[in-house]
């Protein structure tokens, strides 16, 4: 028998269910407000995240697809199809393989942030995804973070920043220190939120550092409020 072919069917197959039970789930009547809360950015299928997850875990049961090796075709997959669930559902998959990939996914996964870009599927990619493999991989830590920094793309930017997020005592505050200065002045909602974010998260593990650089650095207001609400500053 055919391996390749054999693997192949498999992930036919896998598809085809994904697409049919999911299919199957949709609500028109949620659709559009699901949308509208996404600005109208993408299409949706009208089903809420709980009920999404419990598809999941039916196409897992029925497939093994999340005790199988990581498969970056079925992420390809997902994220070609024109409903937001569907790359919900890579998200959660990628994030539930996060620590079994390699330091040469990181490729992928900049690829995924940067199409389809919204704050729903690039925060828990940087976050969940990101933020896994910088920490399993120090090497590519610097290197990669650079390189989405310096990329002109806000959510890649956005990413950069926010990828230590639950770093906790183990952020790199140099490199924080770094990346804000470097976007504190691109006047981007997405990126002054995400710096407001950032800081107030670490604040959690470290306030006084976070209120030291609100109190020596120039901030946007946007940043300011984010990083202080659960400080006593100003």
């Amino acid at each position: 028998m055919d391996m390749n072919k054999e693997v192949h069917m498999s992930q036919t197959q896998l598809f085809q269910l994904t697409v049919n039970i999911f299919s199957a789930n949709a609500d028109p009547d949620l659709s559009k407000p699901m949308a509208a809360y996404m600005r109208d950015q993408f299409p949706f299928l009208g089903i809420k995240t709980q009920k999404r997850r419990q598809l999941q875990r039916e196409i897992d049961k029925k497939t093994g697809c999340m005790k199988e090796p990581f498969s970056e075709e079925f992420v390809r997959f997902l994220w070609g199809l024109p409903e937001r669930e569907y790359q919900y559902f890579a998200v959660d998959y990628l994030t539930r393989k996060s620590k079994t990939l390699s330091q040469n996914h990181i490729a992928l996964v900049e690829e995924l942030i940067a199409e389809k870009s919204w704050w729903d599927t690039v925060d828990a990619l940087a976050t969940k995804v990101v933020g896994t493999l910088c920490m399993k991989y120090p090497e590519i830590r610097h290197k990669e973070i650079q390189h989405f920094s310096e990329s002109g793309n806000i959510w890649l930017i956005r990413t950069a920043i926010l990828f230590q997020l639950k770093y906790k005592d183990k952020t790199d505050t140099k490199l924080l220190s770094e990346l804000i200065q470097r976007h504190s002045e691109t006047g981007e909602f997405f990126i002054d939120k995400a710096i407001g974010w950032a800081l107030r998260e670490y604040a959690k593990t470290d306030a006084k550092w976070v209120l030291d650089y609100l109190n020596t650095h120039t901030l946007a207001p946007l940043t300011v409020r984010e990083a202080a609400k659960h400080l006593k500053y100003g």
